[in-house]
C-alpha cells in the first residue's frame, strides 16, 4: 500500500491536452482512492486533491501546482498518510523551477527538494528521511528531464491526432539521486464508469515505471490510466495491481476546468 501512495499521488497530475493549457490556474481535481481484493469489497481508503494557482517564486511570476493526499479517517489508525507535493513552474517556458515533496506515511517520513538549472542542464537535489542526515546531489539532465509531477502534465503536449494505435512515449523522471524512466503506451478508447459521476468516453494508457537500474521495463511497476476523451484530458481513473488485490484512484469532483467535460455520457 505504501508503495502505491508514493506512485499514485504524483500520477494524479497526469493530463494530456494542448500545449497552451498545460497548466490551468484555478483548476482543482479531487480524487478518492480505494482498495480491492478477492476477500475484500471495494473500500475507499484515501483522498487526493490537486490544485493549480498563480503565484511568485523568488520575486518572479510562477504557476504553483499543489497536491495533497491523506488516508480516510476510518483507516488512519492502520496507515496514517499525509503526503504533499508542490511544483513551481515558469509560466513562459512551462519548465519546472522548483519541486518539493513532504511525505508522512506511518512512522516513515521523507522530504526532498529539487532546483532546476535549465541554462546549464543540471538539477540540484537534496533529500532526508527519518533519523538520517540530509543528502545532496547535482545531476546532469536532458532538456526532457522533469520532476515526477511535471512529467505527467507534459503529456498534455501530445496532439490528439497522434493518440492512436502504436503511440508510445518514454519520459525522463528526476528522483533524489538518479533518473528513472516512465513508459506510456496507448491502449485504446473505451467507455469508463466513474463512481459517483457516471460514464465517460476515455482514452486508456498502459504505463510502466522502469526499474532502478536503467531502461528495463520488464519487471517495473505497471499501472493503467484512463483520461477524459475531450479537450481537458484530465485523469478520470487510475488502477495499479499490488501483491494482493489492486488499488485505484478515481475523480470525485472538479472545478475550474478550462473546457466543459464533453466526454461525459450519462449518470
Amino acid at each position: 500500500m505504501k508503495r502505491f501512495f508514493l506512485i499514485v499521488i504524483p500520477l494524479l497530475f497526469a493530463s494530456i491536452s494542448a500545449y497552451a493549457q498545460l497548466y490551468v490556474p484555478g483548476e482543482t481535481l479531487n480524487y478518492r482512492m480505494s482498495y480491492r481484493a478477492k476477500l475484500f469489497p471495494n473500500t475507499e481508503v484515501a483522498k487526493v486533491t490537486m490544485r493549480t494557482i498563480e503565484t511568485t517564486l523568488d520575486g518572479q511570476p510562477a504557476y504553483k501546482v499543489h497536491g495533497h493526499g491523506e488516508t480516510a479517517k476510518a483507516f488512519s489508525w492502520i496507515l496514517p498518510v499525509k503526503d504533499t507535493y508542490m511544483v513551481w513552474v515558469d509560466p513562459k517556458t512551462l519548465r519546472t523551477k522548483r519541486f518539493e515533496a513532504d511525505i508522512h506515511e506511518g512512522d516513515y517520513t521523507f522530504k526532498s527538494a529539487y532546483i532546476f538549472d535549465w541554462e546549464n542542464l543540471k538539477v540540484h537535489t537534496r533529500w532526508s528521511s527519518r533519523n538520517r542526515p540530509e543528502k545532496h546531489k547535482t545531476m546532469n539532465i536532458s532538456p526532457a528531464g522533469m520532476d515526477a509531477v511535471s512529467l505527467y502534465y507534459n503529456l498534455r503536449t501530445v496532439p490528439d491526432s497522434i493518440i492512436k494505435e502504436g503511440f508510445a512515449r518514454d519520459l525522463e523522471m528526476v528522483l533524489e539521486d538518479t533518473v528513472r524512466y516512465l513508459s506510456f503506451r496507448y491502449d485504446g478508447r473505451e467507455v469508463k464508469k466513474v463512481k459517483g459521476l457516471g460514464k465517460f468516453n476515455t482514452i486508456k494508457f498502459r504505463c510502466k515505471i522502469a526499474t532502478s537500474d536503467g531502461f528495463s521495463f520488464t519487471d517495473g511497476t505497471e499501472f493503467m490510466v484512463w483520461i477524459s476523451d475531450d479537450r481537458n484530458k484530465i485523469p478520470l481513473y487510475i488502477e495499479s495491481p499490488i501483491k494482493v488485490g489492486s488499488v485505484c484512484a478515481y475523480l470525485s469532483s472538479y472545478e475550474g476546468l478550462r473546457y466543459p467535460l464533453d466526454c461525459f455520457i450519462k449518470k
